[in-house]
């Protein structure tokens, strides 16, 4: 795959879009291309997390479980960010990675993500921004869930009087 590509690539993963060209092609430039071929393991749950991975051909499994207590928890197509969270700080992989078919993903360490963080204040703001959002959605979506079950008599705070 071409830089040229691969710029096009990072600008359609909704956590770089917006992000000048510039910018996207010193990420591109850190990035590793990785060849799976099908039913390969990209990492395995558990595993320290230090890197995200943006699938650039076929598609990822994430996976919990094994045998018969094998469960499909995603599926990640071409152009998914799989392991943001490890971008940002160092975890764990909270699943299992394989190849669907023959695949092909670009590695991004954290550490680029975070050089590029502090030597430019206004991706800093905008990634902010980005993350900010969704979380905030992803509260607003918990809240509208949580209103289908009866409350727990367990979460009731004592009156302080």
């Amino acid at each position: 795959m071409s830089l040229d590509r691969d710029i096009a690539l990072f600008a359609r993963v909704p956590l770089f879009e917006g992000l000048s060209a510039d910018h996207l092609r010193l990420l591109a430039f850190s990035a590793v291309r990785l060849e799976l071929k099908a039913g390969g393991i990209l990492f395995e749950k558990g595993a320290p997390a230090k890197s995200g991975y943006i699938v650039a051909r076929g598609a990822i499994e994430l996976i919990e479980g094994s045998g018969d207590s094998r469960r499909v928890v995603a599926l990640c197509p071409a152009g998914t960010l799989i392991g943001e969270m490890a971008l940002f700080v160092e975890t764990t992989r909270p699943a299992t990675a394989a190849a669907l078919g023959d695949t092909q993903v670009i590695e991004l360490g954290g550490a680029a993500v975070m050089r590029m963080v502090r030597e430019y204040p206004e991706v800093a703001q905008r990634l902010h921004a980005r993350l900010a959002a969704r979380l905030a959605g992803t509260v607003s979506e918990l809240a509208s869930i949580r209103a289908l079950f009866p409350p727990d008599p367990g979460d009731a705070k004592p009156v302080q009087g």
